[in-house]
């Protein structure tokens, strides 16, 4: 190989598009994302401290939920601040190494928050389903070691995706029409053949996220058939309340990042504005969510909140 070629090997820097037709409008574009990413921060490490300050939460379903928050808070970090650094100071470029990072952070949380998401609802099964035994079963013993599966689970799955995209040789633009490194938008750039690459990419982003949906899918196609068994019928609104909520947080998550993967796969003729902003929502949308939902909804979380604010008040 000669040396021009190997000049393109491993490309100094990208420089990220945008959203494109709309750069006209990222000013204004960044101001709600930036509440969200705020909202997110915020919400999650509340989450964080109140169930470390607290012992009474200490409960697989709070611990989950911090697992949750920890995914969200990476996730929302890895893209936002240099989403808007794009959108708000036009710093277009982004070395080479820092795109492949940010890469395997996206879609490595990605695959965790769709675990964590799994974990939830088999735990929300199990307190409901069966509650006399939901102590013995999810102890924190087995808590921690699902948590390191799904941990293990995407960095496993995902480190290969750095690691494939550092070997293709780059001869075409070096443009990347999207507003962060997200996979399939800096493969297209490769001056070869990426069959492979990409089937390798799309086949376990599928894998992971139907089996996740559906064991979640039948988790609450379960507790939805205990709750409408139980004897009160005010337990029955509750249980179907906290369900309800639990239910749009993964359908936003999951109906998102399905329109992501589809579009990939078949939707050629889908405006990229359209696709670009909806595959920015199933990052920032459910760390904006998840906080009210599993944190403003719960009670003990939000009586621990009250309490603590009252206490600093006084």
């Amino acid at each position: 190989m000669g040396p021009t070629n190997k000049s393109h090997v491993s490309p100094s820097t990208f420089m990220l598009m945008g959203i494109p037709g709309l750069e006209h409008m990222h000013v204004w574009i960044g101001i709600p994302f930036c509440s969200m990413y705020v909202v997110a921060v915020v919400g999650n490490v509340t989450i964080l401290a109140v169930v470390r300050a607290e012992r009474s939460l200490h409960e697989p379903m709070f611990l989950f939920l911090c697992m949750l928050s920890v995914t969200d808070l990476v996730l929302s970090t890895s893209t936002l601040p240099r989403m808007l650094c794009l959108f708000w100071l036009g710093a277009h470029d982004i070395s080479f190494e820092a795109c492949l990072v940010q890469m395997f952070f996206i879609h490595s949380f990605t695959a965790m928050e769709s675990g964590f998401f799994l974990a939830m609802a088999i735990d929300r099964y199990v307190a409901i389903c069966d509650p006399l035994r939901h102590a013995t079963i999810l102890t924190h013993s087995r808590i921690a070691k699902m948590g390191a599966a799904v941990v293990l689970r995407g960095v496993a799955f995902f480190s290969p995706h750095p690691i494939l995209l550092e070997q293709l040789p780059y001869c075409k633009t070096h443009i990347i029409a999207h507003t962060y490194c997200e996979f399939m938008a800096v493969v297209k750039l490769a001056c070869v053949d990426t069959g492979a690459t990409k089937r390798y990419s799309l086949s376990v982003a599928s894998v992971i996220g139907s089996c996740d949906g559906f064991f979640i899918a039948l988790s609450y196609v379960l507790i939805l058939r205990a709750v409408f068994h139980l004897p009160s019928r005010e337990a029955s609104l509750k249980a179907l309340g906290t369900c309800g909520s639990h239910v749009c947080v993964i359908l936003v998550f999951y109906s998102t990042a399905v329109f992501t993967f589809l579009t990939h796969r078949f939707g050629h003729n889908v405006a990229p504005q359209v696709h670009i902003l909806i595959a920015n929502m199933y990052l920032l949308v459910p760390p904006f969510l998840n906080p009210i939902v599993y944190g403003i909804r719960t009670k003990k979380i939000r009586d621990c909140v009250l309490n603590f604010l009252k206490i600093k008040i006084a």
